[in-house]
């Protein structure tokens, strides 16, 4: 029997990524759609394989709320893809609601709110299942990088995380209202770079490290990016060992997106759609490159979450404490760039 499941919020991702992850999942059915407007809760809809009733808040009705729409028997589970500073109070009344939570990236705005979140679920002592959704961790490209970080072994040498992006006024990411004015830190940098956070840390782990320290830099190049939209960092591991997060979304000539692991015996270099790995044989350097069909990982992560619920067992990689930590990662990137580099313990 499938698993009766909404979506709420109807934006970009969720009309690009989630409708056909759950579409393409057998273990799941989608039951609603919600959005704050009609009209977008409509379009989603519009854009699913079958029928589904609509929730909204405008404008206002008796039975078409986001409170009917948890209040329905058929419907087990929900993905949570709403504004960053709006997502905890709904996720507090999914689960209350007796649904097991797939909420986006970031878990919050800042690790304070983040901790008492998980704090809360924790205390409940229910039975519902609170993903985090954080697709990188199901990427294709990364999960092959990390089996293949693991089966090169060695201690972690030095390691970088490079993004160059550029935002504009076409971008349809920036053209969302809540993006535009930002109540959350960072801006664009928590947004999209809480993902490669993610994927930094997701590498390191299989290489058996952390991150213990950082030191930052933090500017804004494109005004209309406020409150900041460039991050240079140097990082150190636990074993103390050095490297860098560069990430900027007002980059207009320079664009990059590249991490590389380097270990004492190889190293593994990550980009969107390929996986290059160097190694040695006393002799000579060999370089292998492994090529990657265009995806998100949205599908994978979706379909664990699907299979976590049947099993009665959460997916690690989408605990609640991983988002955290990345976060606290990310944060601490940015208080440093606050206090002009001063050295943070993460």
């Amino acid at each position: 029997m499938s698993i009766g499941i909404a979506i709420i919020g109807a934006g970009i991702f969720a009309r690009q990524e989630h409708l056909p992850a759950v579409q393409a999942t057998p273990l799941l059915s989608l039951k609603a759609i919600y959005s704050r407007s009609k009209a977008s809760a409509d379009k989603l809809a519009n854009s699913a394989a079958k029928p589904v009733r609509t929730y909204y808040d405008s404008p206002v009705t008796s039975s078409h709320t986001l409170d009917h729409l948890f209040a329905r028997k058929d419907i087990d589970a929900v993905i949570i893809a709403l504004p960053i500073c709006v997502q905890p109070t709904v996720i507090r009344k999914a689960v209350e609601a007796g649904k097991h939570v797939l909420s986006e990236k970031p878990i919050a705005k800042d690790i304070d709110t983040a901790a008492h979140l998980i704090m809360w679920y924790k205390h409940q002592r229910r039975e519902e299942i609170w993903s985090v959704g954080e697709n990188f961790r199901f990427f294709d490209p990364i999960t092959f990088a990390v089996e293949q970080i693991k089966k090169l072994g060695g201690d972690v040498v030095t390691f970088s995380v490079d993004l160059y992006a550029f935002i504009d006024e076409n971008d349809e990411f920036y053209q969302t209202a809540w993006r535009q004015k930002p109540e959350y830190q960072g801006g664009f940098l928590l947004d999209g770079g809480i993902h490669f956070v993610a994927a930094l840390r997701c590498l390191l782990e299989a290489a058996a490290q952390s991150i213990s320290t950082v030191r930052a830099s933090t500017s804004l190049i494109k005004e209309d990016l406020a409150p900041l939209d460039t991050l240079n960092a140097n990082l150190t591991t636990v074993n103390k060992r050095n490297g860098t997060f560069n990430l900027s979304y007002g980059s207009k000539f320079r664009r990059d997106c590249k991490i590389r692991i380097v270990t004492t015996t190889g190293a593994v270099a990550v980009s969107p759609s390929e996986v290059i790995i160097t190694t040695n044989d006393k002799r000579t350097t060999q370089e292998k490159t492994y090529k990657f069909p265009p995806g998100s990982g949205v599908r994978k992560e979706v379909a664990a979450f699907a299979e976590s619920i049947c099993s009665k067992e959460p997916n690690p990689r989408g605990s609640p404490e991983q988002a955290y930590l990345d976060l606290k990662l990310l944060q601490g990137m940015l208080e440093s760039g606050e206090e002009d580099g001063a050295a943070k313990r993460i």
